[in-house]
């Protein structure tokens, strides 16, 4: 275990409001901050950030902690890793003399073997594009992608042979595993033999921010080839939703204006074409994760750039929400008298492609378009249909001035009273958030009745779960009273597993002469865990508790503790209180 005392200086070093500003748009709440919940789908701030003691708290996912677990949660790191990132960023050297170090380290170099292994696995490809066999680079070339643009982004090319990559790979010293592990070879179910999981395909490295390979993808050559495009699945270097292709090349360019395609080739082509701010995501739906990365690299404009048929528009548009959410402004571009950006560079060059983003559409306008798509508003009912439709995009704006000039220009459009207009949308946001609330309060109600994972002893004891809880909250608010209720209560008068465990780094703590600091003790808890711990504080932040409560719920602990033993396990005293208070309880009876 790392020295809690350093623990304790790189959260002290690493303000939390600081740090998850980097990644999320803060606001104020009197003392606290708030936030959409980066870890799950958020319509309001249900994220609360605590700068007093360093900590944060989701009230609708339960996930929470220390500086440290928002690191280990946003950058899917381990407990370790995020305590390096943090001391690297405070400018701290982390203490290197203990087992869960050399865990650490034995991580990190497995890690960086798989990095060299996907470095010598690109360098394969890219040698086998002048090969025997040149279908590989005859596709490129047929692409009008010249030799400087294929090698700056080390294109290659994966034969037909079922294990050309593995016996060049045993060559350098690399095992079965270790290819499989990378997910650059597979193993067949029915023989259990390894081949090659990339074949009869053109490879695009896919490279950090910091130019590492952690990935490919690949396209078929072949007329009937499925799938169409194959791409590595996750690793241990590599998570597709956090990553975005071509992003190493773009942060370079001096542009706070992203070009976001749908695939590799369009951002290849715009790439030679004078575009380097140009990426997109990984074979999946733009994530979260990845507008998160794109505001951190200090892009503030986003320009879409997606296909125009239906699957395109649908995908446009649930961009638009994602990056509108991370406070970035959004526009779509249209690509007319081309099929795709590639066409469009080919045939009018990068100027009038140039002209053609400046003039991009913007992500609102764009979306109140699609509100009237396949529908007529010559009629009255279409008219209201697309009208309704138009109501819901503006309510969902919380710039108000810029609800108020959409209004304006929609009134003119549909020749409808603009106070009418105003109406229906400010109706219209007072049910989205009135929505919003009883969710919320919903959950609140709810939570009893949703099985506990974390501590599942609770879902069998829920009263004695509660009791716990409130104990717990009482002393990380008033540490000065842990001696009287430890004089009375010992870890085994807990009743479920976990609060039991938290009782007892409470007391050990205490022993050790060390405060009651709960963020510094995230490295003896799971993120589940660490974020249960969060939630003792958060939930019951603004609930009185006085010493009677906690009388009481001493009481229930006692009473089950006693309930539950066997007689003859009981002492004197025990023995005798029990027996009054079964005599009370059928007294009260009669």
């Amino acid at each position: 275990m790392l020295p809690q005392e350093f623990l304790l200086q790189v959260i002290q070093a690493n303000p939390i409001e600081s740090v998850a500003g980097s990644y999320v748009q803060l606001q104020r709440a009197g003392s606290k901050l708030k936030c959409k919940c980066p870890f799950h789908p958020d319509n309001t701030p249900s994220c609360v950030f605590y700068p007093e003691n360093n900590s944060f708290y989701c009230f609708g996912c339960h996930v929470g902690g220390s500086v440290i677990t928002f690191v280990q949660n946003i950058e899917s790191v381990s407990f370790l890793e995020a305590v390096k990132m943090l001391a690297e960023r405070a400018g701290m050297t982390i203490p290197a003399n203990d087992r869960s170090m050399a865990e650490a380290k034995r991580e990190e170099e497995f890690k960086r073997r798989l990095l060299a292994l996907n470095r010598s696995a690109a360098r394969f490809y890219f040698n086998q594009l002048t090969g025997a066999d040149k279908r590989g680079l005859l596709y490129l070339k047929e692409r009008a992608l010249l030799p400087e643009t294929i090698r700056k982004y080390g294109l290659g090319y994966a034969g037909d042979k079922w294990d050309g990559l593995r016996q060049a790979m045993h060559a350098e010293g690399y095992s079965d595993e270790e290819l499989i592990t990378a997910n650059l070879c597979s193993r067949s179910q029915k023989s259990g033999g390894i081949y090659d999981r990339f074949r009869c395909r053109v490879i695009f490295p896919i490279f950090d921010l910091k130019g590492s390979v952690i990935a490919f993808g690949g396209r078929t050559i072949e007329k009937d080839g499925e799938p169409k495009y194959l791409n590595s699945s996750d690793t241990p270097v590599f998570k597709k939703g956090l990553n975005l292709f071509s992003m190493n090349f773009a942060k370079k360019s001096q542009s706070k204006r992203l070009i976001l395609a749908e695939g590799y080739m369009d951002v290849i082509a715009m790439n030679q074409g004078g575009f380097e701010n140009t990426v997109a995501s990984l074979g999946t739906a733009l994530t979260p994760e990845q507008c998160r990365l794109i505001r951190n690299q200090r892009f503030e404009e986003v320009v879409v750039s997606y296909d125009s048929d239906a699957a395109g528009r649908n995908a446009a548009m649930k961009a638009i929400n994602l990056l509108r959410a991370e406070g970035l402004r959004v526009r779509i571009l249209r690509v007319e008298n081309a099929k795709d950006p590639d066409e469009y560079l080919k045939k009018f060059g990068p100027d009038f492609f140039r002209r053609l983003i400046e003039n991009a559409e913007d992500a609102v306008s764009y979306l109140l378009d699609r509100c009237r798509d396949g529908i007529d508003i010559s009629e009255i009912g279409g008219k209201n249909i697309a009208l309704q439709n138009a109501v819901k995009v503006l309510s969902g704006l919380d710039n108000k001035l810029e609800r108020s000039s959409y209004i304006s220009k929609l009134s003119k459009e549909y020749e409808i009273s603009q106070t009418e207009l105003t109406e229906a949308v400010e109706e219209q946001t007072g049910k989205r958030q009135r929505r919003a609330h009883r969710q919320e309060q919903q959950a609140v109600i709810n939570r009893p009745l949703i099985r506990d994972t974390v501590n599942p002893d609770a879902n069998e004891h829920h009263r004695e779960a509660t009791a716990e809880r409130w104990i717990l909250c009482y002393l990380l608010r008033n540490p000065e009273m842990l001696p009287q209720i430890e004089a009375r209560l010992a870890p085994e008068d807990f009743v479920t597993g976990l609060n039991r465990r938290i009782y007892s780094a409470l007391t050990a703590r205490a022993a050790e002469g060390l405060p009651p600091e709960q963020t510094v003790w995230t490295e003896d808890f799971s993120a589940a865990e660490a974020g249960y711990l969060a939630g003792i504080t958060a939930e019951y932040d603004q609930v009185e508790m006085p010493e009677q409560s906690i009388e009481d719920c001493i009481g229930i602990l006692k009473q089950y503790r006693m309930s539950a033993a066997p007689a003859d396990a009981l002492s004197d005293a025990d023995f005798s209180a029990q027996f009054a208070r079964l005599a009370q309880n059928k007294r009260g009876q009669i």
